[in-house]
């Protein structure tokens, strides 16, 4: 089953981001860990990055119209994107909000998501195992 795993702004940029926040590792080599996870649990999946609100919206528009499921790590656009909000709303199938870091751990204006309300479920704070865990949720309500 083919599900779409989507990212947000400077996601691309994790070599040179604070890695005791976001981890010691490059944007490619979490793309590779998220794809060989979801090959081991049954899932091919279309990982995708932008740092751009329309290009999101329109994944997921597309997800809508396929019936696809969604992980999604909105970033920034977590706090304050109610266009990304209303577009994920529109979803069908499961949608799985996923944070490398723990957002209520961190400054007071990420202690806000305006996606977790039309998300089936948040997972934040594990690093890369995020991905994991939201895989893994994912395929139990599959499967239900």
């Amino acid at each position: 089953m083919k599900i779409l795993v989507l990212n947000g702004p400077n996601l691309a940029r994790l070599d040179i981001r604070d890695s005791s926040i976001y981890g010691d590792f490059t944007y490619p080599e979490l793309v590779a860990f998220i794809e060989a996870s979801a090959e081991a649990l049954g899932f091919i999946a279309d990982v995708r990055q932008s740092n751009e609100e329309a290009q999101i919206i329109g994944w997921l528009h597309e997800a809508a119209d396929a019936s696809l499921p969604v992980i999604i790590n909105p970033a920034a656009f977590t706090h304050y994107s109610y266009a990304i909000r209303d577009a994920a709303e529109l979803l069908k199938s499961p949608l799985i909000e996923v944070h490398l870091s723990n957002p209520l751990s961190r400054e007071e204006f990420r202690h806000t998501s305006v996606i977790s309300g039309v998300a089936t479920g948040t997972i934040a704070g594990f690093g890369p195992n995020s991905y994991i865990l939201a895989l893994e949720a994912l395929k139990k309500l599959l499967h239900k």
